[in-house]
């Protein structure tokens, strides 16, 4: 079958409310899991938090910008998202295969609504690495979120407000009005929801090696497959390496791999311009400043946590520059990315100057490639007309990142 009727295929055999499913014409189960983040109660809208490793208290902070809707869903508090505290997560693998013993997370892209795009990604790793890909939604994203944040129907009057509002907002859609308005009105949730993602996945391979999964080997090996804002907190992941646990972990990044400063998530389906430019004033402009007034943040990015302290290392190209280069080359042999030349939201160049430096001197292995048909970075592998070319890129790009992680 072609990448166009794959596609087509799986999402209709793809439901996260069912435990088991066989495709026996593509020699795969899918399995769905419920999992519960112990991290969440990382995210704002508490009265009052502790941070148990240190033994400290901290009070909430307020919104840093008012709200512009009265969308109920949107003023629900982060940390009282019952979606995201528990939720299911689909697994990947060969039928021929009683107990995988190779898994491969797969990490998604920034406001990401369904798994749809990623099932032929997940379904090829799978045929080429024999290992089982997990698909793993970040926090707040996908699965992790209300259903209405989803809904084209009461997401466009959010947006009408928000361009009502704002005479001079571009790329307002209801895709990616929900948001826009969280980050817009509190743009410390970027950081928030990244870090208990990372959280999260520590959570799940701990899980892992105390033999959770029945059909996951205790002493799996662990790769990451990342996609876009997924690599980003991937790097982040494997340069922290909690407990130890990303030793021997392979990743692959896959339009994606720069930091924050030099992507640009203006779009009408990740981010309109007023959310992207509260989100690059926050952390770009004023974050030292922020950190003075909110000591729970800063508590976690200044060193006393090594995720939080990698987060704020990939914030800022220039920041913190030396200690994440002497980290890259220390893992650059376990470390691949492959971009795309038309690419504006994470452009191939800044991934290069990100994981190989100015100079070039970290070998990490950095592909570009330049698509022979009409592509961008939200859809890399367009499915809207039978496209061989399609077909062939599509096989490329896996088959490279096969042989990585494989």
């Amino acid at each position: 079958m072609t990448y166009q009727a794959d596609q087509a295929m799986l999402r209709t055999r793809f439901r996260l409310d069912k435990d088991y499913e066989v495709i026996e014409e593509r020699q795969l189960i899918v399995e769905c899991r419920w999992f519960e983040s112990a991290a969440a109660d990382l995210l704002p809208g508490a009265p009052s938090y502790r941070c148990d490793v240190h033994g400290r208290d901290f009070p909430e902070q307020p919104l840093s910008a008012p709200n512009v809707t009265q969308e109920p869903s949107l003023l629900v508090p982060d940390s009282r998202v019952q979606e995201n505290q528990r939720f299911r997560f689909a697994t990947y693998r060969d039928s021929r295969q009683p107990k995988s013993r190779g898994i491969i997370v797969l990490l998604h892209g920034l406001n990401e609504r369904n798994w749809g795009k990623y099932l032929p990604w997940a379904q090829q790793l799978v045929h080429e690495t024999g290992k089982a890909v997990v698909l793993f939604p970040l926090a707040l994203h996908m699965n992790r979120a209300p259903d209405a944040w989803g809904n084209p129907r009461i997401m466009q009057k959010v947006s009408d407000t928000r361009r009502n509002a704002g005479s001079t907002i571009a790329n307002s859609t209801f895709a990616n009005a929900a948001i826009s308005t969280r980050l817009q009105a509190q743009p410390e949730r970027f950081c928030w929801s990244g870090l208990q993602t990372i959280f999260d996945l520590s959570q799940f391979v701990r899980q892992v090696r105390r033999g959770a999964y029945d059909t996951l080997n205790e002493d799996a090996s662990v790769d990451l497959f990342a996609y876009s804002i997924g690599a980003f907190l991937a790097e982040i992941l494997v340069m922290a390496n909690p407990e130890g646990q990303f030793d021997n972990c392979r990743l692959f990044m896959f339009c994606g791999g720069a930091t924050l400063d030099r992507m640009c998530p203006n779009s009408r389906y990740i981010l309109d311009s007023d959310a992207t430019i509260a989100l690059y004033s926050y952390f770009l402009a004023r974050f030292a400043n922020e950190l003075r007034n909110n000591v729970r943040l800063a508590h976690y990015v200044d060193g006393l946590h090594e995720m939080g302290h990698f987060f704020r290392m990939m914030l800022d190209y220039q920041e913190g520059k030396e200690v994440r280069e002497r980290k890259l080359f220390a893992i650059s042999s376990r470390l691949a990315a492959l971009s795309l030349k038309r690419d504006r939201v994470m452009p191939a160049n800044e991934v290069i100057n990100t994981l190989q430096g100015d100079s070039r001197a970290i070998p990490v292995s950095v592909t570009v490639r330049d698509f022979p048909y009409r592509y961008d970075h939200i859809v890399p592998f367009p499915t809207t007309s039978p496209n061989e070319e399609v077909e062939l890129c599509f096989r490329d790009v896996f088959r490279k990142a096969s042989e990585f992680l494989g």
